[in-house]
């Protein structure tokens, strides 16, 4: 099959630190690949991957301070994947509804993954592109008011075997939070369960430009190097092991969460996570098996104690069994299928499948 993946310019795939879609992506177009399939991947010119590569700017746009308007190089590129589609039997848009004007305007169908959430404004888009094939990261993120043609739910998934297994954590014993400095991933929250608690708290993350009075504000007057620290934005390896050696991965978030990589990848390393219960969290973590679901940082507190008497293991094999590269792959690969097959019967054909998974992999 001959597949087009669209990633956003803004951060390399993957992702050399912080970077969920970008993540996510990395690992879908490598194991397609693998699988046989002949796939071309849209993305900064610095992402490194097995596909072929083809990109409208060198490097991570994050990382250029002389890009003032980014939406022009996401204009560029889609004007790239979209002057190509005949070349490819289907095209998987990564970018939100920026891509939905361009896929209406071609034969080749495009698969969009909703990997952000809805608002007043992209709303208006989605509807007007109502019937475009979409793929949801989760139950929760869906929004049935808005009548999209929501084909499946893929969750996101990690390869385990480059999380190293925890099986116990450090001494002096403490809490991680791993994620973007923002309001809405709850660092303060964090903040206020380990004080609370009397645990010391070690964050990393990256602070955006937008979020960057609210960490002045809310973060940065209780990082003390003691009980509050603060390590910066990490990298695979680091968060690996930060939140390997933690009691419990907090995440307190206050919004929808669509789906929070931080959470499989902390169950990974054989560390709980103790998270609010918002939007994806009651699907991705088993609540008093791989971590604790809660409504208050009260109750988060209280969790504290429990999650230090989870089994770690049963936490990694829980990632393994539901949340695998492997089984988001097969997820997508059952996607394009259906949409070829939907597409070729309209036009009174017959589609077939070159082989199954199972048979890929003999």
């Amino acid at each position: 099959m001959r597949i087009a993946q669209i990633a956003p310019l803004w951060e390399r795939v993957p992702p050399p630190a912080y970077g969920g879609v970008e993540l996510v992506v990395g690992h879908l177009t490598d194991e397609l690949v693998r699988r046989g399939h002949d796939v071309t991947l849209f993305a900064s010119g610095d992402s490194i991957t097995l596909a072929k590569l083809e990109s409208v700017y060198p490097r991570a746009i994050r990382l250029d301070p002389t890009v003032k308007e980014y939406s022009i190089y996401e204009m560029l590129e889609l004007s790239r994947v979209y002057e190509r589609a005949a070349e490819f039997d289907i095209i998987h848009s990564h970018v939100g509804c920026a891509a939905l004007p361009y896929a209406a305007l071609v034969k080749t169908p495009t698969v969009h993954t909703l990997h952000g959430v809805f608002t007043p404004d992209n709303e208006k888009l989605y509807t007007h592109a109502r019937q475009q094939p979409y793929v949801s990261i989760s139950n929760a993120q869906r929004e049935p008011r808005l009548g999209l043609n929501c084909v499946a739910t893929v969750y996101n998934g990690i390869e385990p075997s480059r999380y190293v297994f925890h099986p116990k954590p450090s001494d002096p014993p403490y809490l991680a939070f791993l994620g973007r400095l923002s309001p809405e991933k709850g660092p303060h929250l964090a903040i206020e369960i380990a004080k609370q608690a009397g645990w010391q708290l070690k964050l990393a993350g990256k602070v955006d430009k937008v979020d960057q009075t609210y960490f002045e504000q809310s973060i940065k007057p209780h990082i003390d190097g003691e009980q509050i620290i603060y390590l910066g934005e990490a990298n695979h390896e680091q968060k690996s092991v930060l939140m390997g050696n933690a009691v419990a991965t907090l995440f307190p978030i206050t919004w929808r969460e669509p789906f929070g990589l931080v959470m499989i990848e902390s169950m990974a390393t054989g560390t709980p996570v103790i998270a609010m219960e918002l939007g994806s969290t009651s699907e991705i973590i088993a609540h008093g098996k791989s971590g604790f679901l809660c409504h208050s940082v009260e109750e988060c507190v209280s969790a504290i104690a429990e999650a230090a008497r989870l089994d770690r293991l049963a936490c990694r094999e829980h990632v393994i069994q539901n949340f695998s590269v492997q089984q988001m792959v097969d997820g997508y690969e059952a996607v394009y299928q259906q949409i070829l097959a939907e597409r070729f019967s309209r036009n009174g054909q017959v589609y077939e499948f070159a082989g199954s998974v199972s048979q890929r992999h003999e």
